[in-house]
């Protein structure tokens, strides 16, 4: 039996921050999009959502 080669990146210690992204699908109110790093699908709102709480984590950090 062999083994299969892991689906996960090497580094899933550290969660991606999908910085390169397609749209994959569209819908009356719903855009998603495919991390092209990770594969992961999602809605786009998320990714903005992710991005919002990067910057507000940073600047609590810097103080």
């Amino acid at each position: 039996m062999t083994s299969k080669p892991s689906s996960q990146p090497q580094n899933a210690k550290e969660p991606c921050k999908h910085p390169r992204v397609q749209i994959v699908s569209r819908e009356e109110d719903a855009e998603f999009v495919e991390c092209l790093e990770c594969r992961e699908v999602f809605e786009a709102s998320e990714l903005k959502d992710m991005s919002i709480e990067e910057s507000v984590e940073g600047e609590a950090q810097e103080s």
